[in-house]
C-alpha cells in the first residue's frame, strides 16, 4: 500500500482516530504511524495517550497496511460503542 492509497481509504471510509506521521500531538485512543530513519512504527495509544502495541516495519507498504487495519478496527470499536450508549 502506498501513502496515496492509504489516504484514499481514510477519506473514502471517513476514518478517524489516527495520527498521520506526527501531524498533531498524540491523543488518547488513536493509531499512530511514524518514520524513524528506515523504520516505520505503528502503535495505538491508551486512554492516557501512552503508545502501546508498537510494531516496527522495514517497509512503508507493510506499515501502512497495518496502520489501516488498526484504524479500521478502532473506528469499528468507536461506532459500536456509540450505538450502545
Amino acid at each position: 500500500m502506498t501513502k496515496e492509497q492509504a489516504i484514499k481509504i481514510i477519506k473514502d471510509e471517513n476514518l478517524q482516530f489516527f495520527n498521520w506521521f506526527n501531524d498533531h500531538d498524540i491523543s488518547p485512543n488513536e493509531v499512530l504511524i511514524s518514520q524513524q530513519g528506515n523504520t516505520w512504527k505503528v502503535s495505538t495509544t491508551d486512554e492516557r495517550a501512552n503508545a502501546i502495541s508498537e510494531k516496527d516495519f522495514d517497509s512503508e507498504e507493510k506499515a501502512l497496511e497495518n496502520f489501516i487495519k488498526r484504524v479500521r478496527g478502532l473506528n469499528k470499536f468507536h461506532n459500536l460503542s456509540n450505538r450502545t450508549n
